[in-house]
């Protein structure tokens, strides 16, 4: 969780460096529980749950990267995100 505890200055930096890197073609890992993050930098997500993968999003898969879409497949509520598309 690279912005936990920092303030607005710092998570923006954070979050121009991961941007930075990125473009740079760096492949960048983000561990988080922040929504709004994970949406806002990531091109492709994996959903955990009970420590397995529940899910990919975005990506190669065609599937948006959406706040229901991840929880849904965080909470394995699978028809939620079937009525999201």
């Amino acid at each position: 969780e690279p912005t936990r505890g920092v303030d607005i200055g710092a998570k923006s930096e954070i979050y121009r460096i991961i941007n930075e890197l990125a473009r740079a073609g760096v492949g960048v890992i983000v561990i988080s529980s922040e929504l709004p993050e994970i949406i806002g930098v990531a091109d492709r997500v994996l959903v955990m749950r009970e420590g397995e993968i529940a899910g990919e999003l975005g990506g190669h898969t065609g599937t948006p990267i959406t706040q229901e879409a991840i929880i849904a497949l965080a909470t394995g509520s699978q028809a939620e995100l079937a009525d999201a598309h």
